[in-house]
């Protein structure tokens, strides 16, 4: 077990204030491989004072200097690349390859895409007889899941970084060591002292501090609804600016004439990924009565395969979470048609790959975000109906249509009151923007939408 001290604060690791720890524990195995410091008010003090004091020359930078300090980032994440994935995997319970490609390739492309916006963003521009300028917000209170570690804080951290603001972040306490990683990235890319802190603690420590801090001018928050009121309710009550991803209950929605396989193919790995730990997942699949039937068969099969591909969940209150949805479905009437609620393994926080069938949906399974790898699978009489089910919840993070005919999907995605959909399958795009409807959130990341949210305007009449 490795002990790590100190935050990083005005561009160096200082002692924290308390002598609290956090004990990092592997999920795979429950064993306990890392403490870091539980921060206090102070610490939070300390790293937004640190932020405010290098908020002006920051902001000052010129664009393209911004930009190369981003680029210098992206090459030390390049370089550290290896070090990262297995970090994830140490302390997420993540594949190795999933951890290489997705929690430590994903955050590299995102890093160069804002030294690519940070350069080419239209900072100033004349509307009539004004200038209208585009300036940071000020200091940018972070507070990122453990779900995604790394790519969560990019995700923040370089468009606040492009538009100019400083940054605080406070990781989640289950996956703090990666967060160390990047710290440590970016002290290394040159990035000035105080541009960049890092506070390790606990939620109701030192992220409500953080979010209640009067340096702080903006919160960007991504976790679960119930924190993210938390947190809109404060800011609400400081006159502050907030950004917040919250949870998702996304349908996937097979259309009659859509290539069956494929689709239900897709949408089992997509809700498997990450051990089902993604707000975006699929996790609701509407298919058509009459291929209803055939479509539960082939979720099962393909489910069935991940048995041995999928890691552990993050905790042991994740699992027990999981758990608890799985026994709730059976209770409420849902069949189990492939997995169920005991673990594949002797050790360790896992949960079988689950697929339901037979889901009505008003049932908690179709309603609630259970965040594992649990899959309900709902029939639609017709694309009325579907649309109407996929509607159907307080969410409107992701989604996905499948349709013989592109644009009779286009056509149906339109009318999906969602804030991200894949057509046919379609890729990741790092620069598209992704947040949510109703209760999944207020903002959006990536992107020059995601710059956006760290901008405020102001403008000049002539």
């Amino acid at each position: 077990m490795k002990a790590h001290d100190g935050m990083y604060i005005d561009g160096a690791w200082r002692p924290a204030a308390g002598p609290g720890v956090i004990e990092v524990v592997n999920p795979a195995d429950e064993q306990v491989i890392a403490t870091v410091p539980a921060g206090t008010v102070e610490d939070v003090d300390a790293a937004v004072r640190a932020a405010r004091a290098a908020l002006p020359g920051w902001a000052a930078t010129p664009p393209a200097e911004r930009a190369a300090r981003l680029a210098a980032l992206r090459d030390v994440l390049v370089a550290r690349q290896d070090e990262i994935a297995e970090t994830v995997t140490a302390e997420l319970g993540s594949p190795p390859k999933l951890s290489q490609t997705v929690h430590a390739g994903v955050p590299i492309a995102v890093t160069g895409s804002y030294a690519e916006l940070a350069a080419t963003y239209a900072f100033e521009e004349r509307t009539g007889n004004s200038t209208v300028l585009h300036e940071p917000v000020g200091v940018v209170g972070a507070i990122t899941p453990w779900n995604y570690p790394l790519h969560q804080i990019v995700a923040k951290t370089a468009p606040a970084l492009a538009a100019g603001c400083t940054v605080v972040v406070k990781p989640a306490e289950d996956t703090p060591l990666v967060a160390r990683l990047f710290a440590e990235a970016v002290h290394e890319a040159g990035i000035p002292a105080g541009v960049f802190n890092l506070v390790t603690g606990l939620g109701p420590v030192a992220g409500q501090a953080l979010a209640e801090h009067p340096g702080v001018d903006l919160v960007s928050f991504t976790g679960s609804t119930a924190v993210g009121r938390r947190i809109g309710a404060i800011a609400s009550g400081m006159v502050k600016k907030v950004a917040l991803e919250l949870g998702g209950k996304s349908a996937n929605v097979i259309l009659p004439g859509a290539d069956l396989a494929r689709a239900v193919n897709v949408g089992v790995a997509n809700v498997m990924s990450n051990s089902g730990q993604t707000c975006s997942a699929w996790t609701r699949m509407l298919v058509h009565h009459d291929q209803y039937d055939e479509a539960v068969e082939l979720a099962a099969a393909a489910a069935a395969k991940y048995g041995d591909r999928i890691g552990p969940l993050v905790s042991a209150t994740q699992r027990d979470r999981v758990r608890g949805y799985i026994a709730k479905g059976v209770a409420e009437g849902a069949r189990l048609a492939a997995g169920g609620p005991d673990s594949p393994h002797g050790r360790g926080y896992y949960v079988s790959p689950t697929v339901f069938a037979d889901v009505t949906p008003g049932m908690t399974i179709a309603q609630e975000e259970i965040f594992g790898p649990v899959l309900s699978v709902l029939r639609y009489t017709d694309e009325d109906d579907a649309l109407r089910i996929a509607n159907g919840t307080v969410y409107g993070l992701a989604g996905a249509v499948w349709a013989a005919d592109e644009t009779e999907a286009v056509a149906f995605a339109r009318r999906m009151e969602t804030g991200q959909v894949d057509i046919n399958g379609g890729r990741f795009n790092p620069l598209a923007p992704f947040g949510g409807y109703k209760q999944s959130g207020v903002g959006r990341e990536l992107g020059a939408h995601g710059l956006a949210e760290y901008l405020q305007t102001k403008s000049f009449q002539f």
